[in-house]
């Protein structure tokens, strides 16, 4: 059997820009890529904790460094500078695949700068 497991979680970037005109996908820091295992071309999922608004695209590399995080295409109707979001990446992994499995969680602080990372949520409590 095989479970859709969160892989990778880029968890409140800010929206740098919003590129209506520029080809679709998002743009992503190089290192950010790099640091959460999310690959160039690779379906995203994208929520816009400002708004609500949930949408789906791919990630483009942009600059190592640059802090970058441009939401482009018709996505950029759904997000924009300034914007807090949450990028995610899902893969597909077999039930014996589970025991050693981990995703790659990445909290970012002002400018798409790492405070920390993670391969656990904690348990929500009431």
């Amino acid at each position: 059997m095989q479970c859709t497991m969160l892989k990778a979680k880029l968890h409140q970037a800010r929206v740098t820009h919003a590129e209506l005109e520029y080809e679709g996908s998002c743009a992503i820091d190089g290192n950010l890529l790099d640091m959460s295992g999310i690959l160039e071309f690779e379906q995203i999922q994208i929520y816009n904790i400002e708004n609500g608004k949930r949408f789906t695209t791919y990630a483009i590399r942009a600059e190592e460094g640059s802090g970058i995080i441009s939401v482009n295409g018709a996505a950029a109707h759904r997000a924009k500078p300034g914007d807090r979001v949450i990028i995610c990446a899902y893969a597909n992994y077999d039930t014996s695949e589970l025991a050693s499995y981990k995703p790659r969680l990445i909290y970012l602080a002002d400018g798409n700068a790492v405070k920390g990372s993670s391969n656990a949520i904690p348990v929500q409590v009431a």
